[in-house]
């Protein structure tokens, strides 16, 4: 008879791992995490200094209760975290966010589509409006359209990972660092973890290892690749970088490209990247281990910048890599592939993975434990692919 380690095991403790540890834990789980380097790290996706969270998703209906009930536990964990870290504003700021785009396209007018679909508060910008509102942003053509959504806010991931895995230890689970997962055994009744350490047996795992998840199951349909995030110095220290006058953003130009960013927060500089779709990005080995950056990573920028938000220095004053996974759809992927009784999967978030962390850790906690699903996602089935 097996003798368990745990009930379940969660591998992975980016921000989707951490939070299926944090909801597990507080229902009373015996739970285990298994991070192949330290909690908070700078390898895979949950890292940057700051990410944006907002309801309007225009991607899938679906995805619009998932979001609304992260930013319900969002609050929740910053107003626990004064408790244990640095402050709640350290971890989460609701200070609305903009997006920007063609009133037809899939960031601006699906955002838009989104808000008036699902109910959520919105405040539109002509592109007249949105030259003298945000100066910063120029070059907007006429039928390009703003949106403004109060709701939006700011999350600092470092700050959140150490939060909820805090919780979730104080809860009663258990955390491995630098425990790299060789091999997932299937045995009766459950999954044997094999680690250099040693083995560990569970009952059910969750699997939440970005980039790494097609390496532990091969077979998903899951690209990886690499994205550079990028930060500027002013070239005025005039305050018109500040989060209040250049706000949280995303913005598509008319050949698909989509910049996204935020003025000076916390003493970091101004946040200007390109997002992860319209074949942004290089795809990319997570097993290799040159994290080195070069000139290609903001050359694209430096052409763009002087042009669509001018008064930035062309030169990044701090250049880092975040290594994502992506969908064939561009959506996540989360539930039990082919029906396993013993594994659950979680990934392919791209750029929005942080966003709706802890909706999704509370869904692999449903899923675990068997229990009805607070809001449907079975459009984010691995089996779609099949």
């Amino acid at each position: 008879m097996t003798r368990w380690d745990a009930e379940s095991a969660v591998v992975g403790l980016g921000a989707w791992g951490a939070a299926a540890l944090w909801r597990l834990a507080s229902r009373g789980v015996d739970v285990i995490g298994f991070e192949r380097f330290t909690p908070a790290h700078a390898l895979g996706s949950s890292h940057g200094g700051s990410r944006m969270i907002r309801l309007a998703r225009p991607e899938h209906p679906g995805l619009v209760p998932l979001a609304r009930r992260s930013r319900e536990l969002w609050e929740e964990l910053a107003d626990t975290g004064r408790e244990h870290g640095p402050g709640r504003e350290s971890l989460f700021t609701a200070c609305g966010g903009l997006v920007i785009g063609p009133e037809n396209g899939r960031v601006a007018g699906g955002t838009l589509g989104a808000a008036h679909e699902h109910g959520i508060p919105v405040r539109t910008f002509t592109a007249s409006a949105l030259r003298f509102r945000y100066p910063r942003h120029t070059g907007i053509p006429s039928h390009h359209i703003g949106v403004w959504e109060p709701s939006a806010g700011l999350v600092r991931p470092e700050h959140a990972l150490r939060a909820m895995l805090t919780l979730a230890e104080q809860a009663g689970a258990r955390v491995r660092s630098e425990s790299r997962i060789t091999l997932l055994e299937p045995i009766p009744g459950g999954i044997r973890l094999h680690t250099a350490q040693g083995s560990t047996t569970a009952r059910q795992v969750v699997l939440t290892a970005g980039a790494w998840l097609p390496a532990l199951l091969p077979g998903l349909a899951l690209q990886t690749f690499r994205m550079p995030l990028t930060w500027y110095r002013p070239l005025e220290a005039d305050g018109d970088f500040d989060l209040e006058y250049f706000p949280l953003f995303q913005r598509e130009l008319d050949d698909g490209l989509v910049l996204w960013g935020s003025g000076v927060t916390a003493g970091n500089d101004v946040c200007v990247s390109l997002y992860d779709g319209a074949g942004a990005g290089k795809q990319f080995d997570p097993e290799d281990t040159d994290r080195s950056v070069g000139a290609e990573d903001w050359s694209h920028l430096e052409r763009l910048l002087p042009a669509k938000v001018p008064g930035l220095e062309t030169q990044p004053a701090r250049v880092a890599v975040s290594t994502r996974t992506r969908t064939p759809d561009g959506l996540y992927t989360l539930g039990r592939p082919g029906g396993d009784p013993h594994v659950i999967i979680a990934g392919g978030a791209g750029a929005q993975g942080l966003a709706q962390a802890p909706g999704i850790g509370e869904a692999l906690a449903d899923l675990v434990q068997g229990a009805p699903m607070s809001m449907p996602l079975d459009f984010l089935s691995p089996d779609r692919f099949n």
